[in-house]
């Protein structure tokens, strides 16, 4: 694997030829759960950096990172890139593309993506402050807020209110998420 993206169609083409790509899928564990690709593990993005040197450590050969859209797949692969581990492509358009192609995925309790969810809070608080301004003209100012917060997120790559969503029991699978189970499949293909 070389580069730094790969397609949807030539991860397909890789995994059907190589049995051993290994698919890092770095969502919350709720989306995982939600669906992800037959046999892909599961590493979530803010939990990432608690393991850092062992995964850049313990990979030995490339990973393919997969997220909703592509946008954390590449915050995942920077962070092992600065870390040493630089064989890491990640999977071009993310999980909203592999659907998109009818590729096969494995399905369990529905919930809305992350990116969504940061949709609908953020447009929910322009909504209500823009409301709330008409009897208090001062609240239009948590619009402004929001704006900014977005835009800075635009611009950083980074989204302070996603974390925090991330955290919600919400999204949080039902069963326990082991990530000493993914940290050793990762480790398992030296």
């Amino acid at each position: 694997m070389s580069g730094n993206s790969i397609d949807v169609h030539a991860v397909r083409s890789l995994v059907e030829t190589d049995p051993d790509t290994l698919l890092v899928d770095v969502r919350t564990a709720a989306e995982y759960e939600s669906s992800h690709i037959p046999g892909a593990v599961n590493l979530p993005l803010q939990r990432v950096d608690d393991h850092l040197e062992r995964i850049a450590a313990d990979a030995g050969r490339g990973l393919v990172l997969v997220c909703q859209s592509g946008a954390r797949a590449r915050r995942c692969q920077d962070r092992l890139a600065e870390a040493g581990l630089r064989d890491t492509v990640v999977m071009s358009g993310g999980m909203n593309v592999w659907e998109a192609q009818g590729a096969p995925v494995v399905r369990g309790r529905e919930r809305w993506a992350l990116e969504r969810q940061v949709r609908l809070v953020a447009g929910g608080l322009v909504l209500t402050s823009v409301l709330a301004s008409l009897l208090w003209p001062p609240a239009v100012a948590l619009a402004g807020l929001i704006g900014a917060g977005l835009a800075f997120a635009a611009v950083t790559d980074t989204c302070m209110m996603g974390t925090a969503l991330a955290r919600l029991p919400y999204n949080r699978p039902r069963g326990h998420v082991d990530i000493e189970d993914s940290l050793e499949r990762i480790a398992a293909r030296r």
